[in-house]
């Protein structure tokens, strides 16, 4: 029998949802340059509050560091913002061409989003900022975990985004939390779309919906360094992504494959800029923390340090450590290493070429099907090549740390807190989540060319230019013959 809670949660969701579907009519038929408006002051709002979100989510949710949240606050208010303005999403788009066709664009209606315990309030801001942006009411289902944080933001935007117009039930969320609720909330007649990031425990909930998904999360992907690499900046770039926020970025690096002829270079490196390499005892407390005997997943250890992972695994490593790494050589489902882990830890593998490791990488890829991301470090165009042509992946990033390359802060990539992973069919895209992933392309074509001929019965097609040209060339053919069979005769 359902509790009180899940009653609740369920009444609440239908409640929400039939105000979305009547608040998004009102909010579909808004200019682009009005829906701009409402985003900039919802991003100036939270912008204000950034580090008191910051901290909130990282005391609230016991991962990563508040310092680094904060930064992913500021790059969503920031670089994703700039990313925004100027852009026509809804409406008639930008024409191109010939002017024999246009398109517009047109909102999906109600979204139904869920943020991540690790990034609740980056991911969050995000989401309603494209959601607003595209004309789309949005309704949010907190994470557990991060429920206060969550509801802190959504709070700061709605009052800014209404206090600008926006009609009211377009922004909200569910609360009481439950997954019956949020379970209804799939399944509602006016849900368009599901946007689930990094919610590994309600995919197959959303799938059985029935309705569109947009599914991101982590990556767990390699990171190659290649002979022809600047080996300093490859070690420099992989140990700033995996420390970042402790090791909870979507498209952090998860192992590193290592040219052969490189390795001792590299692993003095990565042990000068603060890298441990544990022995195999160490390396099985280790990861006694991340999983069970079982192979079921412990979340003590998300987002922890290398120094706290360290000490409650008593890995003797000196006290300023930021990475450690674990030596391997196979992949196997068992190991592990080869799984996705949420902190500064990583697997390190040694191929004896780029062929080889090119077909680890893959490997490591395959291991889980959930990967979307990996790095190479070359200066080798041809092995880049390569390594594009030949991924199961749906981003390669180069020359670059994966964190941030991953998000777009150091790539042309659309700077995004959902990175799609649709490559390993969960969801129905693979890019880095934009606008034009929350509309729909209405195409307009204008007659250019004749109706072709019918079949019986139908009247005959105009004659066109080629038939034209034929038919004369034929009157004079014939003409020309007419000629020359009269002078045979008087001949």
């Amino acid at each position: 029998m359902l509790a009180d809670n899940d009653l609740l949660s369920i009444q609440q969701a239908r409640i929400l949802a039939e105000n979305a579907a009547g608040a998004q009519k009102r909010l579909a038929a808004f200019p682009q340059c009005k829906l701009d408006e409402i985003v900039e002051a919802m991003a100036d709002a939270v912008e204000q509050h950034a580090q008191e979100l910051a901290v909130m989510s990282q005391e609230e949710t016991d991962y990563g560091c508040w310092q680094d949240k904060l930064r992913k606050n500021l790059f969503v208010c920031r670089q994703v913002r700039q990313a925004l303005r100027g852009q026509v999403c809804v409406g008639v788009l930008p024409r191109g061409g010939d002017g024999s066709q246009f398109d517009v664009g047109v909102p999906l209606g109600v979204i139904v989003a869920l943020s991540p315990v690790t990034s609740p309030v980056s991911t969050t801001v995000n989401t309603a900022l494209l959601a607003v942006k595209t004309g789309n009411a949005v309704l949010f289902s907190p994470h557990p975990r991060a429920a206060r944080s969550i509801r802190r933001v959504l709070e700061i935007m709605r009052g800014a985004a209404e206090q600008r117009g926006l009609p009211e039930g377009c922004l909200a969320w569910l609360d009481p939390v439950a997954k019956s609720g949020t379970e209804a909330l799939f399944r509602h007649p006016v849900t368009s779309l599901i946007l689930l990031t990094g919610v590994e425990g309600m995919l197959e909930a959303a799938r059985r919906s029935g309705k569109p998904l947009i599914a991101g999360g982590t990556g767990n992907g390699p990171a190659f360094i290649e002979r022809s690499a600047c080996l300093e900046q490859a070690v420099r770039d992989i140990i700033q992504s995996k420390t970042f926020d402790n090791g909870l970025a979507p498209s952090a690096e998860q192992s590193i494959v290592v040219d052969a002829c490189v390795d001792a270079e590299v692993r003095r490196i990565l042990q000068q800029q603060g890298a441990y390499f544990m022995d195999q005892a160490e390396s099985c407390r280790v990861a006694a923390l991340f999983f069970a005997p079982d192979g079921r997943r412990r979340k003590m250890a998300i987002g922890l340090s290398a120094a706290d992972l360290a000490r409650r695994a008593d890995v003797k490593a000196p006290d300023h450590v930021r990475l450690l790494v674990a030596d391997r050589k196979y992949v196997a489902p068992e190991d592990p290493y080869g799984r996705e882990l949420l902190a500064p830890v990583l697997a390190y593998y040694v191929e004896d070429d780029w062929l080889h490791a090119c077909e680890k990488c893959i490997e490591l890829l395959l291991n889980e099907r959930n990967s979307h991301t990996l790095v190479v470090h070359s200066r080798d165009d041809e092995v880049i090549r390569q390594f594009a042509l030949k991924k199961p992946v749906a981003r390669l990033l180069v020359n670059t740390p994966a964190a941030f390359g991953g998000m777009g802060m150091t790539t042309t990539l659309f700077p995004a807190m959902t990175l799609g992973s649709g490559m390993a069919g969960r969801g129905i895209t693979s890019d880095n989540v934009s606008p034009m992933n929350l509309v729909y392309i209405r195409r307009v074509g204008y007659g250019v060319r004749p109706t072709p001929a019918g079949g019986q019965g139908g009247e005959a097609a105009p004659i066109t230019i080629q038939e034209d040209k034929l038919r004369a060339l034929h009157d004079v053919l014939r003409e020309a013959i007419q000629v020359i069979t009269a002078t045979d005769r008087r001949g």
